[in-house]
């Protein structure tokens, strides 16, 4: 039963009917009534039910005289993220999404998601990880386990948590064990798609192979990354400043051992920094873009992120960068894997 099954029920029920479903489904205790075709026609809760009784009506009564008329919803593709956080601060945990018809096509649970970002997702999960042999010999480095889990199963679990439904993996080395293992998604609630290079199209190539895309923003990312980047924050920032495209950044920081002479042309000295410290930041392989950019990459040849980047700033389009406050590690080396089994037990992913 899958959770809008779980959480609806027909007008034509009887009242005892209700009651039943109700307590299977507690602590979650909130029923959506709906008509034909999935129309939503109202909520039922335990507390609607008592009020109900106590007015005179009783189990002969039909469904929709105990029934709440106005239920709080959302309609897909027509919301966004500040709506839903008003919900969670008014400690509505259960909403209904429905279509443009109002028939309900899913529900948000707040205990297991946090938000619904409205974009689809696309993972780079095709790279060999030479530098990882003998450990990818016969293992792509997206399914390597840290912590007991696979790597790139910690970013599919994030993305599910902030209501990204919709996820194409771009494999190649060894593939279809990735095939074999997220299957098509629907027991993790997710759209699963798979594209496949026949020849090495860079880091950003083969996103023209997805041949749909739902939504107007994409989210890129490298699959061997472990983070805890807030995807929600980043997607916000990114609408916010109206970017064309959004790079989550790292810092790293250079010590100078040494006071530095700051000089002009003229080798006059102009200031003197007693070992200052100087940061930098580094992309970190996640990427909001706009799903219009997808026209700037060439197709069938190869073609880095990078070089989608030069573009953007080439036409003077808005490209903008987002510092990660929280845990970020690429696993590229040994080092970095054996630093990542040590950091999971201490780190909340």
């Amino acid at each position: 039963m899958n959770i809008v099954e779980r959480h609806t029920i027909l007008r034509s029920e009887s009242v005892r009917e209700a009651l039943i479903k109700l307590d299977l489904i507690a602590p979650s205790s909130i029923l959506f009534i709906v008509g034909e075709d999935n129309v939503l026609l109202g909520s039922l809760t335990d507390g609607d039910l008592r009020r109900g009784f106590i007015k005179g009506l009783d189990f002969d009564n039909d469904l929709l005289d105990f029934t709440q008329t106005n239920p709080v919803f959302i309609t897909e593709n027509k919301y966004d993220l500040d709506q839903l956080d008003q919900f969670r601060k008014n400690l509505i945990k259960i909403v209904p999404i429905v279509d443009a018809e109002h028939r309900i096509i899913d529900i948000l649970d707040f205990k297991f998601k946090t938000t619904l970002i409205p974009a689809d997702a696309v993972l780079m999960a095709g790279g060999e990880g030479k530098r990882l042999r003998p450990l990818t010999e016969t293992t792509p480095k997206p399914l390597l386990k840290v912590g007991g889990k696979p790597i790139i199963e910690y970013n599919m679990d994030r993305l599910q948590q902030v209501g990204v439904k919709n996820v194409n993996l771009s494999i190649n080395y060894l593939g279809e064990q990735l095939v074999d293992y997220f299957g098509d998604g629907q027991s993790r609630n997710l759209n699963i798609q798979y594209v496949r290079e026949s020849k090495p199209l860079g880091t950003i190539g083969s996103i023209l192979l997805v041949e749909n895309f739902e939504h107007d923003d994409i989210i890129v990312m490298n699959s061997d990354l472990l983070t805890n980047i807030d995807f929600a924050d980043f997607y916000r920032t990114f609408k916010e400043t109206n970017a064309d495209m959004a790079v989550a950044a790292t810092s790293y920081h250079v010590d100078v051992p040494y006071a530095v002479l700051e000089i002009n042309e003229q080798n006059t000295v102009k200031s003197l920094k007693e070992k200052p410290r100087y940061t930098y930041y580094s992309n970190a392989g996640i990427y909001f873009i706009k799903k219009d950019l997808l026209k700037m990459i060439p197709e069938d040849q190869f073609f880095d992120i990078t070089d989608l980047m030069d573009r953007i700033l080439e036409m003077n389009l808005k490209l903008i960068t987002y510092p990660i406050n929280g845990y970020w590690l690429d696993i590229g080396k040994h080092e970095d894997f054996k630093k990542a089994q040590e950091d999971i037990k201490h780190i909340k992913l």
